[in-house]
């Protein structure tokens, strides 16, 4: 998961009546980069993707059409989360919160802080481990991993800034699965 920063409501009379308007889609679609905001799954590739209610609407009907409470999901996720809700420890919120504060990347996995419950919560109702998300996470990971030891091993310093540039542009918030990613760089280069 990533920490997203939401753009205004690109339609606001659609939302009124209508969270999965076109414009409406397009724009949380963008929001989050064309990934699932729990997973960091890129969906457009295997999936339409849908338009997600973070505190699900059956609980908060009034949140229904709230832009503040919607986002962009894979469908595992969406199915994994349902309508569960947790008022004492909710689902982390990439959009006004930053994941890194309840989440880590340790290799492929991601992982709750110790001792912190809605990390917890976020990690195994939605299941960010499934075993799907670990193989991608871990192609990911490789791919980081020659790149970083391509960037080691060169001795001729033009080559080695654009290696360095390469590695900076995969570990975008754009890319599948950067939170794993940018954690591996940090531990391999320094």
């Amino acid at each position: 998961m990533i920490k997203l920063n939401k753009q205004q409501c690109p339609n606001p009379t659609a939302l009124q009546s209508n969270y999965k308007h076109p414009d409406i889609k397009k724009a949380v679609k963008e929001d989050s980069y064309e990934k699932c905001i729990y997973c960091e799954s890129k969906i457009p590739h295997v999936y339409f993707g849908d338009v997600e209610h973070i505190k699900p609407k059956s609980k908060f009907p009034e949140l229904e059409f709230d832009w503040n409470n919607l986002g962009y999901v894979c469908a595992k996720c969406n199915n994994a989360k349902g309508n569960k809700w947790d008022d004492q420890y909710p689902f982390i919120n990439p959009y006004a919160e930053d994941p890194v504060d309840f989440l880590c990347a340790v290799g492929h996995f991601i992982y709750h802080l110790a001792g912190d419950k809605r990390g917890e919560i976020t990690e195994k109702e939605i299941d960010l481990n499934r075993v799907e998300l670990i193989e991608m996470r871990k192609e990911r990971i490789d791919a980081i991993r020659t790149l970083a030891d391509k960037y080691s091993n060169e001795t001729n310093q033009t080559l080695k800034n654009i290696i360095l540039e390469e590695l900076k542009k995969e570990l975008e918030q754009d890319k599948p699965y950067s939170m794993c990613a940018k954690s591996i760089f940090q531990q391999i280069i320094s």
